[in-house]
């Protein structure tokens, strides 16, 4: 079989910045590693190649330097990798992204199935995913935290807050996943040493057959209008030995409106 999986680079770091011009990350500067779920989707990928055979492509969107992920990826066991670099992508919304992968998808495809992880941890959107099924016309599930081959498809079960739905998704479909389908393995030498080897396709705005109107802030629906920096504000009330009982009353009166007791 063959899959297909999205991943993205993302921030080394919690210390975000914003471009207060444009309302997009600035990510100059800043370390950058594979988004954690995006690990857990290749994973799924590779444990399904073991089992039923195939190859695994990894895709992912960004500047030159994304293709430090995609070797990584390769080191752990990924076929292929393709990168999608465009200044004309830069400042994508996930509909523009998706509309990237989308395209990035049908050219190296087709694919039984597409693999994501959940969210990326510079967004928090998890609309990437569905909104790139939604372009390729394929079945979608999200939250996917245990998945099996069945037939034509796939059986997964997905943690929700109401507890575990089960679906049957015939292929070719795309699934979004969590932390606990997997853990992911660690690259090895031998990996590592190929992913060096390996050549990964750089593929822009026009071999996908997309156009400029369609990415980028000019393709992108939504807009940062306002950033807004959270700020942190603490009062201390002291008391001393000579009054502890009265301090005690105190704390116990606080936690009582915050209805913690």
């Amino acid at each position: 079989m063959k899959i297909a999986v999205l991943i993205k680079q993302v921030p080394d770091s919690d210390d975000v910045r914003m471009d207060p011009e444009t309302g997009t990350m600035v990510r100059e500067g800043m370390g950058a590693i594979v988004n954690p779920l995006d690990l857990n989707a290749l994973q799924a990928a590779l444990d399904l190649r073991s089992a039923a055979g195939g190859e695994v492509t990894v895709i992912t969107m960004g500047p030159p330097r994304a293709h430090e992920a995609l070797r990584e990826c390769l080191s752990m066991g990924a076929d292929k990798g393709v990168l999608l670099t465009d200044r004309a992508f830069a400042g994508s919304d996930t509909w523009a992204t998706a509309k990237v992968l989308a395209a990035a998808v049908k050219k190296a495809g087709p694919f039984d199935l597409v693999l994501a992880g959940e969210k990326a941890t510079d967004g928090e959107t998890g609309q990437v995913g569905p909104e790139t099924a939604a372009l390729l016309g394929m079945p979608f599930s999200t939250y996917v935290s245990a998945l099996s081959l069945a037939g034509g498809g796939v059986e997964v079960a997905r943690t929700v807050e109401e507890g575990i739905q089960r679906q049957y998704l015939p292929f070719p479909c795309l699934l979004t996943v969590l932390h606990a389908l997997n853990e992911p393995s660690m690259p090895t030498l031998a990996g590592k040493k190929r992913a060096r080897r390996t050549e990964i396709p750089l593929e822009g705005i026009a071999s996908i057959g997309l156009s400029p109107e369609e990415t980028g802030l000019g393709g992108s629906a939504t807009r940062v209008v306002k950033i807004s920096y959270p700020t942190i504000s603490r009062t201390t009330e002291m008391f001393d030995e000579k009054r502890i009982d009265e301090g005690i009353e105190r704390l116990v009166a606080v936690l009582r409106d915050m209805a913690v007791i």
